[in-house]
């Protein structure tokens, strides 16, 4: 990546470059393409919030967020959790055998975790808080925010979007079909799954009596 991508602001050290070589080599190329657009997104929108990179958060550690985010969606990622929660567990080990700090891949294990929880994830620190906003800007710009047509021109013209809406869903998807573990009722990836398949999610009550052993509906008259 040294000399690719010229005029992006993509960090250029020795963790950053070996993070992209081993996902680009793990990842569909519309899915690392959205990943390194993140990036891109999210820096910018710090930006717009006052957020300097390396003066208000580690600006290495905000790429390597975005950069691993959908790991979980590689066929190396691919275990028996939600694919974020899968992803954040390949990010750490990926990163501690390059010998990063705990500090730093517990950091980078939480931004990638937490990206499906808007609500949360932008209460957290800058580095956790803008992959978030970066990855959700990708796939659907909204807000208070525009980032310039001129800005968005090149990074499409260095990073393809190559279908990458549809390609996530397909993966997410598919790897659910494949192990229902990865996509519970009333998750992202669950509701995915549930629109593909038009199967209907079971209620709270069937949900608490599936195990009947505390009897909690016994006798109980509703009040809503």
């Amino acid at each position: 990546m040294d000399n690719t991508y010229p005029g992006l602001p993509f960090p250029r050290t020795d963790m950053a470059l070996k993070a992209v070589r081993y996902v680009h080599g793990i990842e569909d190329p519309a899915i690392f393409n959205h990943s390194m657009r993140s990036y891109l997104y999210g820096r910018f929108l710090g930006a717009q919030q006052g957020l300097q990179p390396d003066h208000d958060y580690d600006d290495e550690l905000l790429f390597l967020g975005c950069l691993l985010h959908d790991a979980g969606l590689s066929p190396e990622g691919n275990g028996d959790q939600r694919f974020d929660i899968d992803g954040a567990d390949l990010a750490a080990r990926f990163l501690t055998d390059q010998g990063l700090s705990p500090e730093k891949v517990e950091i980078v294990w939480d931004a990638v975790a937490l990206h499906l929880h808007y609500e949360i994830a932008i209460r957290k620190r800058p580095e956790i808080a803008l992959v978030t906003t970066g990855a959700g800007y990708d796939l659907g710009p909204e807000g208070p925010h525009t980032v310039p047509a001129g800005y968005v021109h090149r990074i499409h013209a260095a990073l393809p979007r190559l279908h990458a809406a549809p390609v996530l869903y397909d993966t997410i998807v598919g790897q659910a079909l494949g192990n229902p573990h990865k996509a519970p009722p009333f998750s992202m990836p669950g509701e995915l799954v549930r629109q593909k398949t038009q199967e209907s999610w079971p209620t709270w009550e069937q949900l608490m009596t599936q195990h009947p052993s505390w009897n909690d509906y016994d006798g109980y008259q509703s009040k809503a």
